[in-house]
């Protein structure tokens, strides 16, 4: 079976993904899911920032298997491409029998908003009203539909971006604000979600009680966070290891990982109250199967499947 970007976002919902994606987290914290180091090769294909890359994520959780493989290409947005395109294999476990190919953009692009939202509920005080956006690509837009779905009250959304045009048409499709990188850095939430491969939010411009949501910068040697931000933080990652391994904002800082999220959503640690919090998403293979088997489950049911 093969399944097309559109056959996923016909059967691919948030209120699905959300609280699937939650359980995964904790099940990867309690040792549950066979999870090895993304693979990642340099493409070659151009110099300097235009230069690509090409990932093999694998994972084993539960009944299923499944590997995605996944290309980010930052100069395909000069020509109208997406810069991170992807492709999913589905496995069941207990056989080896290959289930479901399927088109894995749009499963990456919901899954990093699903653990984020997942994160902004478990670590986001109740009394948060304002979001600040760095950023207005695919990731920012996708963050806010996923957000409105945890935090309803969270009604008071802010963009910076340094393209203006893109800042202002995404304003208009969402109702938020174009406003100075300041003025969204100073909100109750904050959301990186930029390409820049050095920091662009500086912890001085933060509330004291700020939580900021990292997931652009998703390289070793890439940052968005400055170090002040990242000394003044309470740090949370998906996994220890990974943030470690592939977070230039962790790696460079020399910051310490103190829980993974799945540690603070079963009760084992517990998220400080009243100072700044730092949740990094580097994305991981195991939100891609959770993605893809959610796909599949709908889609099998249907008396014609894909062909």
């Amino acid at each position: 079976m093969y399944i097309s970007e559109h056959k996923v976002r016909e059967v691919l919902t948030y209120e699905a993904l959300i609280p699937a994606i939650r359980q995964a987290l904790i099940d990867f914290s309690a040792g549950l899911v066979d999870q090895p180091a993304r693979m990642v090769l340099r493409a070659n294909n151009a110099e300097g920032l235009r230069n690509g890359w090409f990932a093999v994520m694998p994972v084993i959780a539960g009944d299923m298997m499944g590997v995605k493989t996944v290309t980010f290409y930052p100069g395909n947005a000069e020509l109208g491409l997406h810069t991170h395109m992807a492709v999913v294999e589905l496995i069941r476990r207990s056989t080896g029998e290959p289930l479901a190919v399927m088109d894995g953009r749009l499963i990456t692009e919901m899954r990093t908003a699903a653990v984020s939202a997942v994160a902004l509920d478990a670590l986001a005080p109740a009394t948060a009203t304002s979001l600040g956006i760095l950023g207005s690509g695919v990731q920012a837009r996708s963050h806010i539909e996923a957000f409105r779905r945890v935090r309803p009250a969270l009604n008071e959304i802010c963009v910076w971006s340094r393209t203006t045009a893109n800042a202002e048409r995404l304003a208009a499709e969402t109702g938020a604000r174009v406003v100075s990188i300041e003025e969204a850095a100073a909100s109750d939430v904050v959301l990186t979600v930029t390409s820049s491969p050095t920091p662009i939010l500086e912890g001085r411009w933060l509330s004291e009680e700020a939580l900021v949501l990292a997931v652009g910068a998703t390289g070793a040697s890439l940052r968005e966070l400055d170090d002040e931000l990242m000394r003044s933080c309470f740090v949370v990652a998906e996994s220890r290891s990974c943030a470690e391994r592939e977070s230039g904002d962790v790696r460079l800082s020399g910051a310490t990982v103190q829980a993974e999220i799945g540690e603070v959503l079963s009760g084992k640690i517990a998220a400080p109250v009243g100072r700044r919090i730092l949740f990094k998403s580097v994305g991981m293979a195991i939100e891609d199967l959770v993605g893809a088997s959610l796909v599949w489950q709908a889609r099998s049911r249907e008396p014609f499947p894909d062909k």
